[in-house]
């Protein structure tokens, strides 16, 4: 398809689809594909797992080759929900001249600027970033003004213990570091601040403001009133009591005479109008994107060039020097924030703490800052490091893996 406009299968021609990663997203993914997309098929798939080991896939296609994977593929999508291998994957990928789309916000908020310079690299439509980025398109079209891009939360629990992760993990099909990272906030936290960076918001405070409310009418409504205070978009989340939180949303205004009008479409008097999107599927929804890059359209949602927010780490937990780090986002001993970054030059990026080393102790609640941690020794982390510096693109690009 070199060269080739892709038009959505027509005269026979269907796109090929290189996938990175084996989890279960994943795989729901490549059954989407088999199974409702005629004009994509799966070329290829990316692990790092011995091959026989893999279950769930053709084991034709399964290597453990990036070259091999991008070389089959039309485009690479990246699931694997880890910042360094997905940076290594996703700079190959685009530096071959293929798009990417990800299910990875992590990535794109803690190396995602760099990738951004080396071609179409997108976030898709499916998680919360990508959905509330398709929505706010649709938003803006209809002319619309955003005050607030926000998320939802149905629980919070700022240090939660490794049985009750356990429990819920096994319960929801999910890995224990994925359940721990929604469940102490560091996954929303990723997420909005993606949001902020992609579609020009800004954050409250460290940590977001979340308000708590009985209803999600209520709890947009302090967003918007303390976005108009600030005076400026802000992206946070509704922390939810009492009601089922799901899906993503946008208050916005609109012109003054067309209120009449939007209270007759059932949005309200104004002037703050609450647009819902109430459900994100995830790997369902992320064929949308696929096509949208294939297509030559414009990215969707990426972390922006200059990006102004970033994710720092709090210690859960007093943590002797010494302590090493299997990951940031999902372990049991950090958090992850959203900052500012000219606010906390000497943080160091949640996403860059796999395979970390304290070398001085923390105390709880206290933020990780740079010279208190051995990173580890991989391309990706010279990227973060110049991400949330605000290097020049330039410099980063001369540091690239």
């Amino acid at each position: 398809m070199s060269g080739v406009p892709w038009h959505g299968g027509q005269g026979g021609r269907v796109a090929r689809v290189g996938l990175v990663g084996t989890g279960p997203m994943a795989e729901s993914f490549a059954r989407m594909l088999a199974r409702h997309c005629p004009d994509l098929v799966l070329s290829g798939v990316l692990t790092r797992r011995p091959l026989g080991s893999v279950t769930g896939f053709a084991p034709a296609l399964l290597t453990d080759s990036i070259d091999a994977l991008v070389d089959s593929a039309d485009i690479v999508v990246e699931m694997t929900g880890d910042v360094l291998h997905g940076t290594d994957v996703c700079a190959r990928a685009l530096n071959a001249g293929r798009p990417v789309a990800t299910l990875n916000a992590e990535l794109h908020v803690t190396t995602g600027s760099y990738l951004a310079t080396l071609g179409a690299f997108s976030e898709a439509e499916g998680d919360q970033p990508g959905s509330l980025a398709a929505l706010a398109e649709d938003v803006r079209a209809m002319g619309f003004s955003p005050l607030v891009y926000g998320n939802m939360k149905g629980f919070l629990d700022l240090n939660p213990s490794p049985e009750n992760m356990a429990y819920w993990a096994a319960r929801q099909g999910i890995s224990v570091p994925n359940a721990t990272g929604a469940t102490d906030g560091s996954k929303v936290q990723i997420e909005q601040v993606l949001v902020g960076n992609g579609l020009g918001g800004n954050i409250a405070c460290v940590g977001l403001a979340g308000p708590e409310a009985n209803s999600l009418a209520a709890g947009a409504a302090r967003l918007a009133e303390l976005a108009r205070a600030r005076g400026e978009v802000l992206s946070d989340y509704v922390l939810a009591d009492g009601w089922a939180p799901t899906g993503v949303f946008v208050v916005a205004r609109h012109d003054e005479d067309q209120a009449a009008l939007l209270e007759y479409f059932k949005l309200g008097p104004g002037p703050d109008y609450l647009l819902v999107k109430p459900y994100h599927l995830c790997s369902l929804e992320v064929a949308k994107t696929v096509r949208r890059l294939l297509a030559g359209g414009p990215v969707l949602l990426n972390n922006g060039a200059a990006p102004r927010l970033g994710m720092a780490a709090l210690a859960k937990r007093g943590l002797p020097a010494g302590t090493c780090l299997a990951r940031g986002a999902g372990s049991f001993e950090v958090r992850g924030v959203a900052i500012e970054l000219s606010a906390h030059p000497h943080h160091v990026p949640l996403g860059l703490l796999a395979g970390a080393r304290l070398t001085r102790a923390v105390q709880a609640g206290e933020m990780l800052l740079l010279d208190g941690v051995e990173l580890a020794d991989h391309p990706a982390v010279a990227i973060g490091l110049a991400q949330a510096a605000g290097s020049t693109l330039s410099h980063m690009q001369g540091g690239g893996s």
